[in-house]
């Protein structure tokens, strides 16, 4: 168990979190997130210990592993790939290489040798290769190249073997920043795997999703200058926050009625002596009052204003290639490749990493040369790109952001150019920041604004959201809904696909698979995803309704069958509204057979019987609506609970949900002894009156 006690964190007058106290348990992975700059990977860096608190304290157990995946790490193109992954269990690594050295020695020293060979005893080491290369093999990576020096992979495969070192360390805690990155689909998957069965403590920063809500446990959400968790995934996470805010502006807003309410009382009879004691108790209270307001902080949550206008629109028939054919050395990468793009369609490319999807889309910008085929565009088409690889289209030169945008809109005041980057979040001081000093999410930004002023009537956007947090995808998807162009766009986010996709060409080593539709439409046509989990569960869904509809019809579910006291209460609103509209004189009857006969008078004896029965009736209900009333007060009193100033902020996570089971057991019992009032009351009206 790992604990973070009043933490805080700032820089100069910059404050990025304070009040921090969370607990963080092996078995759990919690999804680290919040805006770029928000102070994730300052959190992060505090948990390893390379940056040190501002107030508060760390407590991790003394003989924690901790194994953290950071974007920035240095990787040696000269080592085997294999070795770099083994390197992730350090000592057991530097064990066997030493012991590797000592054999090649004439004379070699058998006690420094029986040293080695207790610590690679001891640590598993002589499985250490196996483990390494099982898991290269689960990012994608073949054991055919695991010999190889790391150099011969590419940028985004090099992160990969980077990921494996970190997960072959089998830390107790382990961090993980971005780690989908650069990952294909499957891969993702496979990575969602392993954490699930992953035993000890995860802390992951990610932008997909779908990840978040596959994998994590918790979200740790870096806003209003501090960090609230949340049990659940990042689906709960976002109706929670939204919730959690809406009752402490409630609160808030109740609060000040109550003041205001206080303050006319006051107003009115602090100049009456029969009255003033009143007033000055009230005074006093709203003082107390004012002190217990929330000071509600400002969310750190900022989304870029996307905006995509196209000047004209292109012709109907967008792009045409016929045989494409690109290789790299001995490596063929497209084979033959035929597409077809209409206007307005918005076309994701999906597949595995490597297979020459980033390929076909710099050959048919004219960014590289095919080796065989051809690329022919529609009539007045004006194409944007987006480069998975920003440096691509930023350049080496060093400008500013300002000159860099200006460059493309030359005729443009320099107040639309800086207008155009604050709605991309450039402030004022920023616009003047070099393009090489840029973060990623800055560059990818900055791009985008570079989109806005050029005006495409097609966009090909290849791995648009890395680097992107979770607010600034959100609004580019809805942007881009709104473009009224063509969109052929690379990711492996599958929300992102999901959103936007009317079109999904699939490149596989057998060559290209095309599905008009969307993403879903592309999922059912494969039968069973092996991509999505939640795919998997809404085919059986939709198994399950076909079966249901093909059934024949039956009798509407009663009480015992599983119908709630909502059920019973709106159906017997019904039949009254039912018995309202018929006609005077016609009476509800169930029919049982032939028409019943005039019921004859009771006599003495049957009256008294019904009578006791009606008091008997009457006596019960009377209890269960004491029962009823005890049981709403106690609703109450638990639901005040949450309007207790600072409830949700000093309430341990585990007293919450101890809290909210609590409340459901009392809803639970309000609703039996309400149904159970209602029953009664039905049986004493059936009664009718009674002598």
């Amino acid at each position: 168990m790992i604990s973070l006690s009043n933490l805080g964190k700032s820089f100069g007058d910059r404050n990025l979190f304070t009040g921090v106290t969370i607990r963080l348990d092996a078995g759990s992975r919690y999804g680290l997130v919040g805006a770029n700059g928000s102070g994730k990977t300052t959190l992060m860096r505090m948990l390893v210990g390379e940056e040190q608190p501002s107030e508060g304290e760390i407590i991790i157990p003394q003989a924690t592993r901790i194994g953290w995946l950071k974007q920035d790490r240095y990787l040696s193109d000269e080592q085997r790939i294999i070795g770099v992954a083994m390197m992730g269990e350090r000592e057991t690594w530097e064990a066997l290489s030493e012991k590797d050295k000592l054999l090649e020695q004439a004379e070699p020293d058998p006690y420094r040798i029986a040293d080695l060979e207790e610590v690679i005893a001891r640590r598993d080491g002589y499985t250490l290769e196996a483990r390494a290369a099982t898991i290269l093999e689960g990012l994608g990576i073949p054991s055919a190249v695991h010999g190889n020096p790391l150099g011969t992979l590419s940028g985004g495969f090099k992160l990969r073997v980077l990921l494996a070192q970190t997960l072959v360390e089998k830390p107790d805690l382990l961090l993980l920043d971005e780690p989908t990155n650069h990952l294909d689909i499957l891969t993702i998957q496979w990575l969602e795997t392993f954490l699930n069965k992953y035993a000890g403590c995860a802390v992951v920063i990610s932008h997909d999703h779908r990840f978040l809500d596959n994998c994590a446990t918790h979200i740790l959400d870096v806003d209003y200058e501090t960090v609230t968790q949340y049990k659940g995934n990042y689906a709960f996470f976002v109706k929670e926050k939204v919730q959690l805010r809406e009752r402490k502006e409630a609160e808030i807003a109740k609060q000040q009625q109550i003041i205001a309410d206080k303050k006319a009382f006051v107003e009115k009879f602090r100049a009456k002596a029969t009255k003033a004691r009143q007033a000055q108790s009230r005074a006093k209270q709203i003082e107390k009052i004012e002190s217990q307001i929330e000071d509600l902080a400002t969310t750190s949550r900022r989304a870029p204003l996307f905006r995509f206008e196209q000047i004209r629109n292109s012709g109907k028939d967008v792009l045409t290639a016929v045989g494409i054919e690109k290789s790299f050395g001995d490596k063929h990468v497209l084979k033959g490749v035929d597409l077809s793009i209409r206007r307005g369609e918005r076309v994701a490319l999906i597949g595995a990493n490597g297979l020459g999807k980033s390929t076909l889309l710099k050959i048919v910008t004219e960014r590289l040369e095919p080796d065989d085929g051809e690329i022919e565009w529609g009539h007045e088409t004006n194409v944007g790109y987006f480069a998975q690889d920003h440096a691509d289209l930023l350049g080496d030169k060093p400008v500013t952001v300002l000159d860099f945008l200006w460059d493309f809109c030359p005729q443009e005041s320099t107040s639309f150019v800086r207008g155009k980057l604050g709605q991309m979040l450039f402030s004022r001081e920023e616009v003047e920041k070099k393009t090489t000093a840029l973060s990623g999410g800055e560059a990818a930004r900055l791009i985008f604004s570079r989109l806005m002023v050029q005006k495409p009537n097609v966009m090909l956007l290849d791995e648009p959201t890395n680097h992107l947090d979770l607010e600034t995808i959100e609004a580019l998807v809805d942007a881009l809904k709104e473009f009224p162009g063509t969109l052929v766009f690379v990711s492996h986010d599958r929300w992102f696909v999901q959103a936007l996709a009317t079109r999904v060409i699939e490149l596989t080593p057998e060559g290209v698979e095309d599905y008009p539709g969307t993403y879903d439409d592309y999922l059912a046509h494969k039968g069973m995803d092996h991509l999505d989990a939640a795919a998997v569960i809404a085919k059986a869904k939709r198994d399950k309704k076909a079966r249901k509809d093909d059934a024949p019809a039956e009798a509407a579910p009663t009480r015992m069958s599983g119908g709630t006291a909502d059920d019973e209460r709106a159906a017997r609103k019904k039949g009254k509204a039912d018995e309202k509209r018929k006609p005077k004189g016609v009476k509800s009857r169930r029919s049982t057979g032939p028409a019943a006969k005039p019921e004859e008078p009771l006599d003495w004896k049957a009256q008294k019987k019904r009578k006791a029965e009606h008091r008997k009736l009457a006596s019960k209900r009377d209890k269960v609506t004491k029962d009823l009333e005890a049981a709403e007060k106690n609703l109450e009193a638990i639901q005040a609970k949450y309007c207790q100033p600072g409830f949700f902020e000093e309430t341990p996570a585990d007293e919450v949900a101890a809290l909210q089971a609590e409340e459901a057991e009392a809803q639970r019992v309000t609703d039996k002894l309400m149904a159970e009032w209602e029953r009664i009351e039905a049986k004493i009206e059936a009664f009718g009156p009674v002598d």
